[in-house]
């Protein structure tokens, strides 16, 4: 039997270049603080991903340029577009992060940004270590075949 999806949960944000540009070591999600027109404007779909990127800074873990569109409604008390945002971790996982950017060179990306299941906000953050040009030919060529060879997959089961 197939279960319904949660009419809560829903995807706001994807960065999808994430993947092209970075080799995803592992993956976390985290909660973040937004203000109320913040909610509501990501409830109409008005954010991007795509220039984001988060840090650890003073021991907190921040959302950078990411970009949450103005909510009409809430003229006097609206707000800004692409404020650092604060996220939410537990502290063994602030540590693992702040070793794995400070220590091992790796990059925080966020990848998603989503409601859950409760409709709370949460954005999925990737580990990354950045891919050189080569490796993104890599990527796409894996990509390019995987599709050639599902068509021609394709072709020979009609036949």
């Amino acid at each position: 039997m197939a279960t319904k999806s949660d009419p809560n949960s829903k995807l706001i944000a994807e960065n999808r270049r994430a993947r092209f540009d970075y080799h995803i070591e592992s993956d976390l999600e985290a909660g973040i603080i937004l203000q109320g027109s913040e909610v509501k404007s990501l409830r109409q779909g008005g954010s991007n991903l795509g220039e984001s990127y988060a840090s650890v800074e003073g021991g907190e873990l921040w959302l950078i340029n990411s970009y949450i569109a103005p909510y009409l409604q809430a003229k006097t008390w609206g707000h800004e577009e692409r404020r650092r945002r604060k996220l939410l971790v537990s502290k063994r996982e602030l540590s693992r992060l702040w070793n794995a950017t400070a220590r091992e060179g790796m990059t925080i990306v966020p990848m998603k940004m989503y409601f859950n299941d409760r409709g709370i906000v949460k954005v999925k953050l990737g580990i990354a270590k950045g891919k050189k040009l080569a490796d993104k030919r890599e990527t796409s060529a894996k990509r390019d075949w995987d599709r050639e060879k599902a068509r021609l997959l394709k072709m020979s089961k009609r036949d």
